[in-house]
């Protein structure tokens, strides 16, 4: 049968930038393997099945996948399934909207809100369906380094050091000393597979971050690097600033209050990606915090599957 199809840049809000996602509008009926092949096949940092809740106050199930596995949940396939559903069913070139939904997720619901203007790329913004929570595991420096053609002095910053942190998706955190040190580093996968730990069930993924950023507006500077998700780098990743949203209450110990935070990611690539991170904190925890961004429409067209 043919399944409609359309391929959203995300976190930014001009084509060929940001993270680009594929979204598959009609996901009912397939299987588990067909989804995985179709996202080999697209060959995106994540492809999403949107399938019918059963829930009736859901707005869709989402399945996503990577090429190399499924996720429970991530950020980007949340803002850009959020925004292409809400152009799909509401949006008009002409008209100015604001809307709420729940995305069902295997992580559970994720509460989005949704806004379409004009002549603009569309914005999402949700809540982290979980606070991020630390995973106490050792963690080997020197093989870190070696892995990012580092030197072990470069990992951390003020009072950062490396930590696994997840929002639903575990995340390695390797802070490194400066912008230059992030920019000019090189991943070396069979390092990384010999020096990372397994965290639930999996190869833990680099997400390496240092303070400021290349726009002077941002706050963090990212890369991510994922062998066990068939990524060799990625432009954007949400779930990642989700789980890193811990690290930075945390290690910065903020005061209670609201955070605003700009993460860019993916400029090495050629692809610059924004982030957006809000973090409320009260009684010296995180009492809620939400990712939101951009994105805008490159193609559509159909599957015959």
């Amino acid at each position: 049968m043919a399944r409609r199809y359309s391929i959203y840049d995300v976190f930014t809000d001009r084509r060929l930038a940001g993270n680009p996602l594929a979204v598959i509008f009609d996901g009912n009926g397939l299987d588990d393997d067909s989804m995985q092949a179709i996202a080999r096949e697209m060959n995106l940092s994540e492809t999403v099945f949107v399938q019918a809740s059963a829930n009736a106050a859901y707005a869709a199930r989402l399945r996503i996948f990577t090429p190399g596995r499924e996720l429970p949940f991530a950020g980007h396939p949340t803002v850009g399934t959020a925004v292409a559903l809400a152009e799909l069913n509401h949006g008009s070139e002409d008209a100015d909207r604001d809307l709420v939904c729940v995305l069902e997720e295997n992580v559970g619901p994720v509460r989005c809100a949704v806004r379409l203007r004009a002549g603009e790329a569309g914005f999402a913004e949700f809540d982290l369906p979980r606070r991020p929570l630390q995973i106490e595991l050792p963690l080997d420096r020197q093989g870190l380094a070696d892995a990012l053609s580092v030197k072990s002095t470069d990992i951390g910053f003020e009072n950062h050091v490396a930590s696994i942190w997840s929002a639903g998706v575990p995340f390695l955190m390797i802070p490194l000393h400066n912008l230059a040190t992030v920019q000019n580093l090189e991943f070396d996968t069979a390092l990384w597979e010999k020096a990372a730990p397994f965290v639930e069930g999996a190869l833990a993924s680099a997400y390496v971050y240092c303070r400021s950023g290349v726009n002077h507006q941002a706050k963090f500077h990212a890369r991510m690097f994922s062998p066990d998700m068939g990524i060799s780098e990625d432009p954007a990743t949400g779930a990642a600033v989700a789980a890193l949203s811990g690290a930075i209450r945390h290690f910065d110990a903020l005061p209670d209050g609201h955070h605003p935070v700009l993460v860019e990611q993916g400029v090495e690539m050629g692809r610059p990606s924004f982030i957006h991170l809000h973090i409320d904190v009260k009684e010296g925890e995180i009492a809620r915090a939400r990712i939101g961004g951009q994105a805008i429409k490159v193609a559509e067209g159909m599957l015959h599957l």
